[in-house]
């Protein structure tokens, strides 16, 4: 059997993507929204708010790492309806995304000009960036805490909270964007720095909200602050046994963006600006996959935390079919966007040129991104096996992509060769993942009352 005939399996899964894929698409509406309104004032305010944002990109990968353990163990505590472990599980992530939040905050606040220059050497794209990052960097500790927030109620099924907390902070961030950056309604007109301001409001607004409701509204996990002053040992070693490995393979994930930043940054400010246009309709098409690999995510946890190994292997196998799917449709839509998505910029010819070209790669990369990334995410690392894919990550990014970019760039090749290198683990992927999935040796309960295996029932 291909496809599971467990209509519960469909329903429960839509009931979840929906709403996490509709938040995805808000969080990104509220980047496009900077990334347009700071299009219209050249390719230098393109290209330095879009390298002011690669620490926000690590920081989003480490975050990322606790989010993404926190969702793998609650899940599974939850399949076993144990919500005293889940909040012992929670106030250990909001710990450590409190201290990486404050950590990166000072540090892009205290030099945002060192910071942009490792990536250009561009005077004109290290001036706005500099300007732009001094500012946004003190939103990263706000945003720690309201992904956090949403990771603790997703993994009880709970996903519409963040949704609706993303719609407030889009219309926060577009209302004072459209204000600041151009200076409307009396104010000074602030250019990249009335962006930074924007973000900086908006995020300190959904981080309060984002808190009130988990400590004072929401009954299922039913979290209170006393609980933040407790840490259960046995669940914070689960945490770091089974947190690093996700949050390592975040960390090289971010290495990887870095070096594609510091990789594109050598070229001109027409190819840093094309660079940033196509990761904003990456992402953008990108919105439904993810929602879509958080909520497999959510119920492999749930359905290996209660044990159900033969259930499981048949969802696997409806997934992958699904996730296919997705890619094909997803490769066609970038393919079939890629003018009317370039026009919407006031970008160079020169940078509209490299757009076309670069998101002609991704419409055929992203079909491999759609299977392999989900179903490794959705799959094998919310299934149990968390340390697979960090490894897998590891050997593609240091033994593959940065390799092959650095000698297409000194071979001379054309900054498409270069960039489609810096994607090509994109495809090849596949096969691995392929090969991993379909052997199901993925499937382990991490929950402290029962360490069982798949092999252990036969």
């Amino acid at each position: 059997m291909v496809m599971t005939k467990d209509r519960s399996f469909y329903r429960n899964l839509f009931m979840l993507a929906i709403p996490i894929s509709l938040q995805n698409l808000i969080t990104f509406a509220v980047n496009f929204a900077d990334n347009l309104m700071i299009g219209s004032l050249g390719d230098n305010a393109i290209s330095g708010v879009y390298m002011g944002n690669q620490l926000q990109s690590v920081l989003q990968m480490f975050v990322g790492g606790i989010e993404g353990a926190i969702l793998i163990l609650a899940a599974q505590y939850w399949g076993k309806k144990d919500t005293s472990s889940i909040r012992k599980v929670v106030s250990i992530g909001v710990k450590f995304a409190v201290a990486v939040g404050i950590v990166m905050s000072a540090v892009s606040m205290a030099f945002p000009a060192p910071i942009i220059r490792i990536f250009t050497e561009d005077q004109g794209v290290i001036a706005e960036g500099a300007d732009y990052l001094r500012i946004v960097g003190a939103t990263y500790l706000f945003f720690c805490i309201s992904q956090v927030m949403v990771a603790s109620m997703r993994s009880v099924e709970t996903a519409r909270i963040g949704m609706y907390i993303s719609i407030m902070t889009l219309a926060v961030n577009v209302s004072l964007n459209y204000v600041l950056i151009f200076g409307k309604l009396g104010f000074p007109a602030m250019g990249v720095k009335g962006a930074a301001v924007a973000t900086l409001v908006s995020r300190v607004l959904e981080a309060a909200v984002s808190v009130i409701y988990v400590f004072a509204i929401d009954q299922k996990l039913r979290l209170k602050f006393s609980d933040l002053l407790k840490t259960d040992r046995q669940l914070l070693k689960d945490f770091i046994r089974y947190g690093l490995p996700v949050i390592g393979g975040q960390v090289v994930w971010s290495a990887n963006m870095m070096a594609n930043s510091m990789i594109l940054g050598r070229y001109s400010a027409g190819v840093i600006a094309a660079t940033s246009i196509t990761g904003m309709l990456h992402n953008l098409i990108y919105v439904w996959m993810n929602g879509l690999s958080s909520a497999v995510g959510i119920l492999t946890g749930k359905t290996v935390g209660a044990g159900q190994y033969e259930k499981m292997k048949e969802y696997a196998k409806t997934v992958q079919v699904i996730f296919l799917i997705v890619g094909l449709l997803s490769g066609a839509a970038v393919f079939l966007a890629r003018d009317g998505f370039i026009s919407l910029y006031n970008a160079s010819p020169e940078a509209q040129e490299y757009s076309r070209q670069f998101i002609n790669v991704i419409s055929v990369t992203i079909i491999g991104t759609c299977y392999q990334a989900a179903c490794l995410f959705g799959l094998v690392k919310s299934g149990g096996d968390i340390s697979f894919v960090f490894k897998n990550d590891t050997i593609f990014v240091f033994g593959v992509v940065i390799p092959s970019a650095l000698i297409a760039m000194w071979l001379g090749a054309p900054p498409w060769v270069v960039f489609a290198c810096l994607k090509c683990d994109q495809i090849l992927k596949c096969f691995v993942a392929v090969v991993k999935i379909n052997r199901f040796n993925w499937m382990k309960n991490l929950t402290r009352d029962t360490q069982k295996t798949l092999e252990e029932h036969g």
